[in-house]
């Protein structure tokens, strides 16, 4: 885990401090920026999202999903808590808190927004940090990989109906021409050029081409991530500054989710007996967001000053250091799993 990963929460805190900074010192500059859109979508961030994605799609290898029914408690605990159980309690805690215990502090308009953004966090799994996650924990490499390769095939075809279902069931208009040509965007596309890569760089299936080219876009990934943030934040810095409280207001759900998704996935892997190498990974997999293509999302249905890309944003700020606090957790409490199966293999490439 290099320097950016292991601190990425102190650099997210860093960014937002800039953009805040910018925003208010040249709010012009970023006004301008924010009318360069083409159909909804705002062109910087999306190169930035890009920039941030793309490395993520070529470390995933589809061709693992050949073994996915090799360790297949582990992955049905994933999938259940991804799509049939996250998303639904993330929009139930938004609702709870937005519409009931904070419905006296935030206007319904704006309340309306973050709850937006807390669905989108909720509707979109891990994908890229869940290999930093699984490693820290000494998870199994193949199973992690399984596990994101099936969520991604899964992610083109759910994400859209499940956002528009619970943005719908909280009462907001759903765009579907925006949304649908979010997940192309941002996932589709991004898959589609990830395999062509992988596929053109390991063609000799040795694997060092690939390795060379992820070490090197590693850090454009982490750059693409911080400098959106600095963009969110400069848009959002009047709003912000007149109210900060919002911060604080967003990350209570969200922290209240990210734990207790947790400690059930945690508690059904003890019950199910799953070895601490499948049984951590599966439960990083299923609590973790991809915060990436929730923020592009959430600008892309309801822009860049919105409620929803402030909540989408707050999510990474909240995600790290609470992951890690997961990580450390799940280390101390290796003992009360089964041990690994013999024949368990190494890390792969895919966690270089």
């Amino acid at each position: 885990m290099g320097i950016f990963e292991r601190y990425l929460s102190v650099w997210v805190g860093l960014c937002i401090l800039a953009g805040l900074l910018l925003g208010n010192l040249a709010p012009q500059l970023f006004q301008h920026i924010a009318a360069m859109e083409v159909a909804h979508v705002n062109l910087p961030v999306a190169v930035l999202i890009w920039v941030m994605i793309f490395p993520m799609m070529v470390q995933v290898d589809f061709s693992s999903i050949k073994h996915v029914g090799d360790k297949p408690k582990g992955l049905a605990l994933t999938l259940v808590v991804n799509w049939l159980i996250k998303p639904f309690t993330m929009a139930a805690l938004g609702w709870l808190f937005f519409r009931v215990i904070f419905a006296d502090l935030v206007d319904p308009q704006t309340a309306s927004e973050y709850i937006a953004g807390m669905i989108l966090l909720g509707v979109a799994p891990c994908t890229a940090m869940v290999f930093v996650w699984s490693q820290l924990t000494r998870g199994d490499a193949n199973y992690t990989l399984v596990q994101v390769s099936v969520n991604d095939v899964i992610m083109i075809f759910a994400f859209a109906p499940i956002a528009a279902l619970l943005l719908g069931v909280s009462d907001i208009t759903v765009p579907w021409d925006t949304l649908l040509l979010s997940v192309v965007l941002y996932v589709l596309l991004p898959l589609i050029a990830g395999i062509l890569t992988r596929r053109a760089l390991d063609s000799a299936n040795d694997h060092h081409r690939l390795e060379d080219f992820l070490h090197r876009v590693k850090p454009f990934s982490v750059a693409g991530l911080l400098g959106t943030v600095v963009l969110l934040f400069g848009f959002q810095a009047e709003t912000i500054i007149n109210s900060p409280l919002a911060i604080v207001l967003i990350a209570i759900p969200l922290l209240i989710q990210t734990y207790g998704i947790f400690a059930v996935s945690y508690f059904a892997a003890y019950k199910m007996k799953l070895p601490h190498n499948v049984a951590a990974p599966a439960c990083m997999i299923g609590t973790s967001n991809f915060f990436e293509l929730a923020v592009a999302v959430a600008i892309s249905l309801f822009g860049l000053n919105s409620g929803a890309a402030l909540a989408t944003v707050v999510g990474v700020l909240v995600e790290v250091p609470v992951m890690l606090s997961l990580v450390a957790f799940a280390n101390r409490t290796r003992h009360w799993f089964g041990a690994a199966p013999a024949n368990n293999e190494g890390v792969t490439h895919e966690q270089a």
